[in-house]
């Protein structure tokens, strides 16, 4: 099993807050942790905690915890109650429709800017080794580290753009959509025919094709987002 099994880290540049010696502050600290139960499922949909509740839960106090719970709400990740402290939120089949809407567009754009700018053989070699890791973690039959491999190669996408406006919205969406790709991941068809594109996105885009590059890409994640969307609709997924 990949090491990183049951625990999410996002490959997206994340942008914690940090104090003026640098360091992270207790309330990012609060926000981090508290997020990352949430994407882990370790605080499911419907899940309830009060301040103390969840100041005792991370062994600090409750100020950095009302400030992260209040990051968390922007982040539509959780709603806040008065006396009653936070609920996880479920993210819905229409929720999901509506992230890979923007993710595809979002991507495809980045997947042109690419191929008109050009790469770096470096850049190029990352991405290679993203979707070599893909194909590994397939002939291993670990679906996780598949979907390791598979962020990686998208988040190396984005952050080639240096377009950092893109790269921060592209990193909560990934982070709002991670729970529902992680319920459904061993219930897809196995996913060599997205190896299959994601090598020729990367043909596209060294061979400088910019209408190729966006049209591989928005068909790639159209393709996975009607079968993300559909799953969930047939589970009648609402606490995710």
């Amino acid at each position: 099993m990949s090491k990183n099994a049951g625990m999410f880290v996002t490959p997206f540049a994340s942008g914690y807050s940090t104090s003026a010696n640098g360091k992270e502050t207790q309330s990012a600290v609060a926000y981090r942790r508290l997020k990352k139960q949430i994407l882990d499922g370790a605080l499911p949909a419907g899940t309830q905690l009060l301040e103390h509740e969840a100041a005792d839960l991370l062994g600090m106090s409750r100020t950095p915890v009302r400030e992260a719970m209040i990051r968390l709400h922007q982040d539509g990740m959780v709603d806040i109650r008065p006396r009653h402290g936070m609920r996880v939120l479920p993210i819905s089949a229409d929720d999901m429709q509506e992230i890979y809407d923007v993710l595809t567009a979002l991507e495809g754009s980045a997947s042109a800017m690419l191929a008109e700018r050009g790469l770096t053989a470096e850049q190029l070699q990352e991405l290679h080794a993203a979707t070599a890791a893909m194909d590994n973690a397939l002939e291993q039959d670990d679906l996780q580290a598949w979907a390791d491999a598979d962020e990686l190669f998208h988040a190396k996408l984005i952050q080639f753009s240096q377009n950092k406006r893109m790269i921060n919205m592209v990193a909560q969406l990934w982070e709002q959509s991670h729970r529902a790709r992680m319920l459904t991941l061993k219930m897809r068809p196995r996913p060599t025919k997205s190896n299959r594109e994601h090598q020729a996105l990367i043909e596209a885009i060294a061979a400088g094709n910019v209408r190729q590059a966006r049209q591989i890409h928005e068909s790639h994640r159209k393709k996975a987002s009607q079968m993300l969307v559909a799953l969930l609709r047939e589970l009648g997924a609402t606490q995710i």
